[in-house]
């Protein structure tokens, strides 16, 4: 039976910081990481944005050149997945059926696209983006043909990848069930601006439209039905509405998992040398009252991983980093600091029409969250704002002839 000091399951962002961490806090053991994709690790966040877009190659994407991993004596097992974990005897069973066992384990597995459940969501034509493979599927078929896209979903997938598509010239429907896109992230005003945005650059995008199942034969999809009865026709069909934590074969361990993996300000899960990290962890957030989150993005799964590297290596740092998060669609760009959930004051900071404006969440008066939309300033001044909880009067908050830094407590500042 193979053995490894640590074995580290994922290989998109945190499976790779970990790895790296490890080796940068001294950590001399044996590492092994198990990637499902036959790729090496590389970047998630481009491929609804410059990959898609055919601006960035794949080389241009990997989070480390291929001669790295060897270099600092890092294994990687690709093309394989974890189908169980026995944690009494600190093993992994893969999915050739091959045993291996761990010192410590990692599980970094991030997550599944959620899968539309009505009729036709299986046809051909229909695709998420969460893989380079799923976006290279994608490519084919535009290159193919197709010219008219139905996305499915108004996060920040899938008005990301509207925007790319729109930009290439492809007639594109944006569907979005709730009353405004980006409802479960973002306060109203944010939404009603990319709303615009959206149908300024021709994208028809529909808000309260309810999927009842996708048109098609064996040849691929034809449309996309709605509940009403109208059908929207499409060659292609891109699904964005979430995901489904990756965490099965932990699961079976009765492992904790409310809609995660739950794990300790240590990235500690309950089982014994067992980590868990990134898009498939939940934890008590500091950031959200500590609150149990689950969060999805690259700062949180790097952030994570040099949590758990630094355990294993014993310098054990408790994970506190502040929450953050970018957007790029058109020539905006959105950078979001903080957790605007349960927010009850929205500040709006600027003005939307100068397509350069921050919208400031409070809560019990406190500043929880900011959103900045071209507005680099006060996405870095106002990090300090979130990190210290302050406590302002929206009306400074709102006067754009006042600095953020200048409202910071003197310390901060």
């Amino acid at each position: 039976m193979q053995s490894a000091d640590v074995i580290i399951v994922g290989a998109g962002h945190g499976g790779a910081q970990a790895a790296i961490a490890l080796r940068q806090h001294g950590y001399t053991g044996s590492v092994l990481m198990i990637g499902r994709e036959a790729e090496p690790p590389y970047e998630r966040p481009p491929l609804s944005k410059e990959y898609l877009a055919r601006e960035k190659p794949f080389e241009r994407i990997c989070i480390r050149p291929q001669k790295f991993w060897a270099d600092k004596g890092i294994e990687l097992r690709l093309g394989e997945t974890v189908s169980a974990v026995d944690p009494q005897d600190k093993v992994v069973t893969l999915s050739s059926g091959e045993s291996v066992s761990y010192g410590s384990l990692i599980w970094a597995a991030g997550g599944d696209p959620r899968r539309l459940t009505c009729s036709g969501a299986d046809l051909s034509g229909v695709h998420s983006v969460r893989t380079r493979a799923d976006v290279d599927r994608i490519m084919a078929e535009l290159d193919a043909g197709a010219e008219r896209i139905a996305v499915i979903g108004g996060g920040y997938i899938g008005l990301e990848a509207a925007a790319v598509l729109t930009k290439l010239a492809y007639k594109v429907t944006l569907l979005e069930a709730l009353p405004r896109v980006l409802a479960r992230v973002a306060g109203e005003e944010l939404s009603r601006f990319y709303e615009a945005e959206h149908r300024a650059h021709g994208v028809d995008l529909r808000l309260n439209a309810n999927l009842e199942c996708i048109e098609g034969s064996a040849g691929g999809v034809t449309g996309v039905r709605l509940s009403g009865g109208e059908i929207v026709p499409c060659d292609l069909v891109i699904v964005g509405i979430g995901i489904v934590p990756a965490a099965e074969p932990l699961v079976a361990t009765g492992v904790n998992a409310p809609n995660g993996i739950q794990v300790d300000p240590f990235c500690r899960t309950n089982l014994p040398d067992v980590y868990a990290i990134g898009d498939c962890a939940v934890h008590r957030n500091r950031y959200a009252d500590g609150a149990l989150v689950r969060l999805e993005s690259v700062q949180n799964a790097n952030d994570m991983a040099v949590t758990a590297a630094k355990v294993i290596c014993g310098k054990p740092e408790p994970y506190e980093g502040v929450p953050w998060f970018w957007s790029n669609q058109y020539d905006l760009k959105l950078q979001t600091v903080g957790l605007s959930t349960g927010y009850e004051v929205g500040v709006l900071r600027g003005d939307p029409s100068t397509r350069s404006f921050s919208v400031i969440y409070l809560r019990d008066g406190r500043v929880i969250a900011l959103d900045c939309v071209n507005a680099v300033k006060d996405y870095v001044q106002g990090r300090k704002l979130v990190e210290q909880g302050s406590r302002l009067d929206p009306r400074a908050l709102a006067d754009t002839a006042v600095s953020l830094k200048e409202l910071l407590s003197p310390a901060s500042a």
